[in-house]
């Protein structure tokens, strides 16, 4: 069987502070429908991994390349300001650890829901309002609560109205950083049993940073292990998991080290 052209190349990706290195020389391509998991403990380089992948966070060096629905697999760094954002807007969505980062606190959580629709041009508010309830639905919110302001939900929902948020409009790659730290064990496992089918049903491809090696596990076809900036080893998650090469792997999933 041929494999999927890649959704996502990374190549030696470098982000340094002067002299010190955030993460250095990392290398990876993903495919679409596949969910790569990045781990290490703090301060290993995985956030920083992660918001220079997504736009957020410009390299020192290296390429970041998309396969973009409008230029093909093109260097995201090469972009103009306003073609970037449009990707951005269009075809990702980024799942941050803190829901009043990736919220609108002053509107409704329904309004927070259905605005990545109205910025892809969509003017139909019965349309919206119907496709954001199905998402309240889906991420198991009350939907009579649809006006109220994200403040009134606790954190968990909050998170929950996040997730919403990011997947509506149907997005190729979401970013994901600790995306389930906040929420309790049953609402996190509804949680990524909702995205385990997003990846199978609409071919999503997702990076996801996390501390929990369960999650990892549960959510990643591939796992970086990462280190003082660097990858220390990379492989299919249950390998990894099951069978670690790398001491400092070793120590990870033995819950030596506290990440």
């Amino acid at each position: 069987m041929t494999q999927a052209a890649p959704l996502l190349r990374v190549s030696n990706l470098t982000k340094s502070y002067g002299h010190v290195v955030g993460c250095r020389d990392v290398s990876f391509e993903l495919r679409p429908g596949e969910v790569l998991g990045i781990v290490g403990e703090s301060g290993s380089g995985k956030t920083t991994l992660l918001n220079a992948i997504s736009g957020k966070l410009p390299p020192s060096a290296g390429k970041v390349e998309f396969d973009t629905t409008r230029f093909g697999l093109t260097d995201i760094y090469g972009l103009n300001e306003p073609d970037r954002r449009k990707m951005q807007r269009e075809e990702w969505g980024f799942v941050h650890q803190n829901p009043r980062d990736g919220l609108r606190m002053r509107v409704s959580g329904g309004a927070n829901v259905a605005e990545p629709l109205m910025n892809m041009g969509d003017r139909n508010f019965g349309r919206m309002r119907a496709a954001t309830i199905a998402w309240l639905e889906r991420v198991e919110l009350d939907t009579r609560r649809i006006d109220d302001k994200p403040r009134n939900f606790s954190g968990g929902m909050q998170q929950r109205i996040q997730v919403a948020r990011n997947l509506i409009h149907g997005p190729r790659l979401v970013f994901m950083d600790e995306p389930t730290g906040g929420l309790d064990v049953s609402v996190q496992a509804r949680l990524l049993d909702l995205l385990r089918e997003l990846v199978r049903d609409l071919g999503l491809a997702v990076i996801i940073v996390t501390h929990d090696m369960a999650v990892a596990r549960l959510m990643a076809d591939r796992l970086l292990v990462m280190k003082s900036g660097f990858v220390v080893e990379t492989g299919l998650t249950d390998q990894v998991l099951d069978d670690p090469q790398h001491p400092y792997t070793q120590l990870l999933v033995s819950s030596v080290l506290q990440i």
